[in-house]
């Protein structure tokens, strides 16, 4: 922007300067010089404390903006810049905007947003006719002027982030405005009569308290948006349907139980449904009707399957279904051939259907958190950039072995995430405390699982494991001869300790028994069947350890001793917040 210093015999015919971003902390004097010709003075972003009154003076002004300043006050001669058009005084700290405003006939956008303006709005607000775009976010205004609806030319208002209650009934007689922002209040009712507001292309309603929505909503023909996310919903009225403009629909964080069926009216417009965080049970068959669409996001429901009809959204790209209780998928879903995207994560899932090979412009596909044994083979026709499966996976692609399903007899795919455990992510100030719940946590880098349909029974001198719930490693050890006698030995998983943890933990131990050159030795001197340095002592251990679907647990040991002699310990793992009550526990310590 040509930026204009006055020097001896220069014209003074300037009709604009620009000093944004200039680090100005007062209005350079020269700037005054030019009152009968300045049409337009740019001062935004810099450190101005106050307007000179010189500035009143420049009459022939169309526009003035002094956003992100430090200005603090306004001077009621800013009634005299009757040619004004557009002010913008936003980010500043000013607390009142001056009554003499009204005589700014010719004004049509102001925006004083970010100012801690201590007043409502000044009564003279309401003689700018033409005005036709009002920005008022967070000002902390408490009520709009109560004859707002004089504002006839008025297409754009913005009172986002308020302390907004009720609204005016006037609001209603706009019949120009084309956006209106409401977001981010404590509206609990809308006013009557909002079927009015015919032009209204935009209506933002997010984050206030509203448990209904009017039924004339359905006149609003030429809305293309409406946002009523983060309110207290439990229902839709049906003449939503009756939008036929409507393109995107956001309904995020409310308590809607289901979809009115009428949402299959908005078939030819809807481009976007957003009805994540709700309490969804079921999504109905009518949103097969929404040809158009192009996003639909169901994440944080309990939604348990969808419809079939979902396979005629020819056109959506995204469909994110996370954290729901779907505990299959409809085969056609095939149908959305123009999906790019798919997430399931956090599901029931136990198989997902072969059909996904037909979508052929799908390139994610989330399905983390599931209960998945294993993949379809055809899923290798897609073409996939990223397939995840679990969540601390570190690559979006994974490296796959077919396999034979025991069940079905099929070609699958596997790897070491699979078959799917449950995930519970923890902080790292609870990866010391003891799991109570006993969930499997991923561990791929140490113990892979994979999928084995089945196994043989071992001799009597091998270890069984048995556990109840695939998702619990919580289970007893002891060899087949063992007898029951009431006290069993368990073999149960904890979280991993911190390594420093760990090692105070090691000392505490080694100081509490013998240590001569760095293992760890029983306390009565006998050899542990256990021990890591074992075999010093004459006896050979060979331990063999399989975990997988079956959960089994192998172990033969090959000792010197008589095998009716054999000791019969449990191993523990004891945390290192546990480790000085078990003066009595035998200790298996693995250094890692």
């Amino acid at each position: 922007m040509f930026k204009c210093f006055p020097i001896p015999f220069c014209s003074r015919n300037l009709e604009q300067i620009d000093k944004r971003h200039c680090n100005l902390t007062t209005v350079p004097d020269d700037i005054l010089r030019y009152t009968r010709t300045l049409e337009e003075l740019l001062l935004d972003a810099n450190q101005l404390q106050d307007l000179p009154k010189g500035v009143y003076r420049l009459t022939q002004l169309r526009r003035l903006t002094f956003s992100d300043n430090e200005i603090q006050y306004i001077s009621p001669e800013i009634g005299q810049l009757v040619n004004l058009e557009e002010l913008d005084c936003s980010r500043n700290d000013i607390a009142e905007i001056p009554d003499n405003i009204r005589h700014c006939r010719s004004l049509q956008r102001l925006d004083c947003s970010g100012n801690p303006l201590a007043n409502n709005l000044p009564a003279g607000i309401i003689h700018l006719r033409q005005l036709n775009q009002l920005t008022l976010n967070d000002v902390s205004l408490a009520e709009l002027p109560r004859e707002i609806g004089s504002l006839s030319n008025l297409r754009v208002l913005e009172v986002r982030e308020n302390l907004l209650k009720i609204l005016p009934d006037s609001l209603v007689q706009l019949p120009k405005l084309e956006s209106l922002d409401l977001g981010s209040n404590v509206i609990e009712q809308l006013p009557n009569h909002m079927g009015n507001l015919q032009s209204l292309k935009e209506l933002w309603l997010d984050s206030n308290e509203l448990h209904e929505l009017p039924n004339d909503i359905g006149q609003l023909k030429r809305l293309q948006c409406l946002d009523v996310s983060e309110n207290k919903l439990t229902f839709l009225p049906n003449e939503i349907g009756d939008l036929e403009s409507l393109t995107n629909f956001e309904l995020s964080s409310n308590q809607i139980e289901q979809l009115p069926s009428t949402i299959g009216q908005l078939k030819q417009r809807l481009l976007i449904l957003k009805i994540n965080s709700n309490s969804l049970t079921k999504l109905c068959n009518e949103i097969g009707q929404c040809l158009a669409l192009t996003e639909l996001i169901l994440t944080e429901n309990t939604l348990t399957e969808l419809p079939i009809t979902i396979g005629n959204l020819k056109n959506l790209s995204n469909l994110n279904v996370d954290r729901n209780q779907l505990t299959h998928l409809p085969v056609e879903i095939a149908g959305c051939e123009s999906l790019g995207m798919l997430s399931l994560r956090d599901n029931r899932l136990t198989q997902i259907p072969s059909e996904l090979s037909k979508l052929k412009h799908l390139h994610v596909l989330d399905l983390s958190g599931n209960r998945l044994l294993n993949l379809p083979c055809t899923l290798l026709e897609c073409d996939l950039k990223a397939i995840w499966l679990a969540e601390n996976q570190a690559q979006p692609m994974l490296k796959f072995a077919t396999d034979i399903d025991s069940t079905t007899g099929e070609k699958v795919l596997t790897c070491y995430l699979l078959p799917q455990q449950q995930y519970t992510a923890s902080s790292m100030e609870n990866l010391l405390s003891v799991s109570k719940s006993q969930n499997l946590t991923s561990e791929s880098g140490k113990i892979p699982s994979r999928s084995t349909p089945s196994y043989p029974e071992h001799d009597e001198n091998k270890i069984q494991l048995s556990i109840d719930d695939r998702h619990e490693r919580t289970g007893s050890v002891k060899f087949a001869d063992q007898s029951d006698d009431g006290k069993e030995s368990s073999l149960q998983r904890h979280n991993t300790p911190h390594p420093k943890d760990l090692r105070t933990w090691r000392n505490k131990i080694a100081k509490k028994f013998h240590v001569t050159d760095g293992s760890l030795l029983h306390h009565d001197h006998h050899h542990h069947p256990y021990q890591p340095n074992a075999h010093k002592h004459g006896q050979k251990d060979s331990i063999q350890l399989s975990i997988s679907s079956g959960q089994s647990i192998n172990q033969q040991n090959k000792t010197t001793t008589d095998s009716s002699n054999m000791r019969q310990e449990s191993i523990d793992y004891v945390p290192p917040e546990m480790s000085t009550d078990h003066h009595d526990s035998d200790v298996c310590y693995i250094d890692i």
